[in-house]
């Protein structure tokens, strides 16, 4: 038995060192995984609390995010969606949707987040409590910017911004992160 065992131990310890680590990267179009988790430190955003369906509904200002999370514009804009919940809390409803189950599907109706979506990514959308579009951008748009048209669409003050790291690691979860 004792040269079984030291034989298996032998062989997990080989596996264990022959493994390469993993790492996640910022500027690579690659899988690391939860973008929001990773870069921005805030796993709660997906999935999202409500639909668009749901917020259209209660009359609430939704802010919908069209991301992927294979792609370093969306991961270098998590920060910004992150800080987004952090400022609005729950006087939004903030939507962020990975756009692999989007594509090539058809809208089928203003409740459907596919009615939004010009292909972009990242890409807002602020949608008002009246169901109208009151913002409509793509890339990396400024927070400042997201923050006046929820700030319109709600008819509450914009809060105070804050600084947004989007180049680099700002918590223990993500110091592994490099920016290659």
């Amino acid at each position: 038995m004792a040269p079984l065992l030291k034989l298996l131990l032998g062989l997990s310890a080989a596996l264990l060192l022959w493994v390469a680590p993993v790492g996640a990267v910022l500027n690579t179009d690659s899988y690391d995984g939860n973008i929001y988790a990773l870069y921005a430190g805030n796993g709660s955003l997906v999935p999202p609390a409500n639909t668009l369906g749901e917020a259209m509904d209660a009359g609430r200002t939704s802010v919908v995010i069209y991301y992927l999370d294979d792609s370093a514009v969306s991961k270098r804009f998590a920060p910004v969606v992150s800080e987004l919940q952090r400022l609005w809390g729950r006087s939004i409803d903030l939507i962020p949707l990975t756009t692999d189950g989007l594509q090539g599907r058809p809208a089928t109706g203003p409740k459907d987040p596919v009615t939004y979506w010009n292909g972009s990514i990242p890409q807002v959308v602020v949608i008002g409590p009246d169901s109208r579009v009151v913002f409509d951008r793509d890339g990396q748009v400024p927070l400042a910017e997201i923050n006046q048209a929820i700030s319109s669409a709600t008819g509450l003050p914009a809060p105070e911004l804050g600084d947004v790291n989007q180049d680099g690691s700002f918590n223990e979860v993500n110091v592994e992160v490099t920016s290659n």
